[in-house]
């Protein structure tokens, strides 16, 4: 599956559509090319629920530019917030807004965008999702629908122990992605 291109949304169910056309009427992944945006989350694989985001990560190699960057091109959107956290002592700009009542966040490190976590993760997923078929498809959606985030919801239907996160990625070893 190849990822850094939204065109599949447009084959998918319902909310992969509608989530293709905010991101095609808007141009925000135009708007942000420059800093290798993808869409990574739940959508892209099928398993979002009713109050899923769209997630965007980027690279960037200036804070500056980036945060001036967003500013510029999303601060008109509703409900538009933009800071500085750290994510794994990593800082990042994080920037939130709703467009026809998609949340969208738009995640940015000075990380490549495919070494980055959300993309490593989403990566595994869909080939956990591939591998595991419909039921366990399902089983994630509840997991998420009963509060669980989408990570701790893979590692509760795989039986993994420890931390999510970095469990998951022990799966990178054997579900190499051929774009890798």
């Amino acid at each position: 599956m190849d990822f850094d291109n939204i065109e599949y949304l447009q084959r998918g169910n319902n909310r992969q559509r509608q989530a293709y056309s905010i991101l095609t009427s808007t141009q925000i992944l135009s708007k942000l090319k420059r800093f290798d945006p993808i869409l990574v989350g739940t959508i892209p694989i099928n398993i979002d629920i009713e109050n899923s985001d769209l997630d965007i990560i980027c690279c960037f190699a200036d804070k500056q530019e980036f945060q001036k960057s967003i500013t510029d091109n999303f601060s008109n959107e509703s409900s538009f917030t933009i800071k500085e956290q750290l994510s794994l002592d990593t800082l990042a700009i994080v920037a939130n807004f709703v467009v026809d009542n998609f949340e969208i966040e738009i995640f940015g490190q000075s990380i490549p965008t495919k070494q980055q976590f959300a993309y490593r993760h989403l990566i595994v997923e869909h080939s956990l999702l591939s591998k595991h078929g419909e039921k366990f498809r399902h089983q994630i959606i509840e997991l998420k629908r009963q509060g669980h985030k989408t990570e701790p919801a893979f590692a509760i239907a795989l039986g993994l122990t420890g931390d999510p996160y970095t469990e998951l990625l022990k799966f990178e070893t054997n579900e190499k992605s051929p774009n890798r």
